[in-house]
């Protein structure tokens, strides 16, 4: 059975590549302990978009992420 990713944008990563006219891959998708960054996602099925103003989802204190258990593939690497 596939496991469940939650995609989230690192919003501190865009405001320092901006500011330091660097191009760090601000987007992120955790699966268990593991972390893939990338900036591009495709998501191989379907997804449910999730948003919490009062608490955090996740403990890096993302409060919008995207949730699936399909097959994701962050740039051009596959993720069961």
């Amino acid at each position: 059975m596939p496991r469940k990713k939650k995609i989230h944008v690192n919003m501190h990563v865009i405001r320092r590549n901006r500011k330091e006219g660097t191009a760090d891959p601000p987007i992120t998708v955790k699966v268990g302990k593991e972390n893939h960054y990338g900036s591009e996602v495709f998501i191989c099925g379907s997804s449910s978009l999730k948003y919490s103003p009062h608490k955090p989802l996740l403990s890096c204190g993302a409060r919008l992420i995207l949730e699936c258990n399909c097959q994701v593939v962050i740039d051009g690497e596959v993720i069961e």
